[in-house]
This record gives structure tokens, C-alpha cells and sequence, in this order.
């Protein structure tokens, strides 16, 4: 296990993370105190138990509507995709009755064409 030192409104902590975790654990503790900084800036000195509270809101606001906005775009995803499958059993339906009645249709000029050539002889042929 690895150990960082990460620093958050103005305080330093030893964390843990896993080996190779280390960058992505001070990422996200940067992005935390970048949290707290835009709130203090807001509001000003309140308190440093009371900024880390709200910015862990605020990060769990974003974190939801996030969640919200994925699980509206997997829907999304779904509905595309029976679309897409709606649409291709369309088309195959589609391909087979074309090729239905091109046989047809072959099959009729062939009985015409073999009418024609019938008729067509004479009785010294």
C-alpha cells in the first residue's frame, strides 16, 4: 500500500491507496479543496468543518446528477438499439417480399414467354 500526503483547506492528511493509485488519489484531493476554495470564495471564512461539508455536498450534487444523466442516456441507448432492431427486421421483412415477388413476377414472364412461343409455331415447325 502507498502512502501520499494530500492537502485540503489548508490541512495536510496521510492517506493510503493502492500502488500506482497515488496521482489519481491527489487528483481527486485537488479537485476536493478546488471545491472548498470556490465555496470560501463564495461565502467567505464560515468555518472549515462547515466548507467541507458543503463541498462534499456539492461534489455529491454533481456525482447524482451525473448518475441521472448516465442512466437517461443507457435508456436512451436502449431505445436506439430496439429502434435499430425494429428497423432492420423491417427491412428484411421488406427484402423478402421483394424477392417473392420478383419470382413471382419471373415466374409469370416465363409462363407469358412460353405462351408466346407456343402460339407462335406453326404446324410446320
Amino acid at each position: 500500500m502507498a502512502q501520499i500526503i494530500v492537502t485540503i483547506n489548508g490541512r495536510s492528511f496521510r492517506m493510503a491507496c493502492d500502488d500506482g493509485e497515488e496521482d489519481r488519489l491527489t487528483a481527486l484531493a485537488k479537485r476536493f479543496d478546488g471545491c472548498i476554495d470556490s465555496l470560501r470564495g463564495s461565502f467567505g471564512e464560515i468555518g472549515d468543518l462547515r466548507l467541507t461539508v458543503m463541498a462534499g455536498i456539492m461534489v455529491t450534487d454533481e456525482l447524482t446528477e451525473r448518475e441521472r444523466r448516465i442512466k437517461a442516456l443507457e435508456e436512451e441507448i436502449a431505445s436506439l438499439r430496439d429502434a435499430r432492431s425494429a428497423a432492420l427486421n423491417r427491412v428484411e421483412q421488406t427484402e423478402t417480399l421483394v424477392a417473392e415477388r420478383v419470382t413471382a413476377a419471373a415466374e409469370r414472364i416465363e409462363a407469358l414467354a412460353d405462351g408466346l412461343g407456343r402460339s407462335g409455331r406453326t404446324e410446320d415447325d
